[in-house]
């Protein structure tokens, strides 16, 4: 009675593995369908080793197509930056032109009451 409970465990698990079991006798060897179950599991491996081909294939277009999306991107903001700064150097100069243009007009005005003041002065001489 000096055994554990530990120590007997150990002592039938040895014991069933020393046995023959009958599992073990029942087990069938390998039979000449195999190889054929091979050869479609060859032919399945094939087909997955395809699709993860394209898939890969996929994946590096898409990448391709993204660093280009994102190269024209960088493009198109350099060049709306760019416009940008222009019509900012520009805003000066539109000013400049456009109080130019209202003094122009302002000036034509002038001359055109000055015309009408001489042609009315004119057409009194005649009378």
């Amino acid at each position: 009675m000096s055994e554990t409970f530990w120590e007997s465990d150990t002592a039938v698990e040895t014991a069933s593995q020393t046995t023959d079991h009958p599992a073990d006798i029942d087990q069938p060897q390998q039979t000449p369908a195999e190889p054929a179950a091979l050869a479609v599991s060859a032919d399945d491996f094939a087909a997955l080793e395809e699709r993860i081909r394209r898939a890969v294939e996929l994946v590096k277009r898409e990448r391709q197509a993204r660093a280009e999306a994102e190269a024209r991107s960088a493009e198109l903001e350099a060049r709306v930056t760019h416009a940008e700064a222009q019509v900012h150097a520009q805003s000066p100069m539109m000013e400049q032109l456009q109080n130019e243009l209202h003094a122009l007009r302002a000036e034509r005005d002038q001359v055109r009451q000055r015309v009408e003041r001489l042609l009315k002065q004119l057409d009194t001489l005649e009378l």
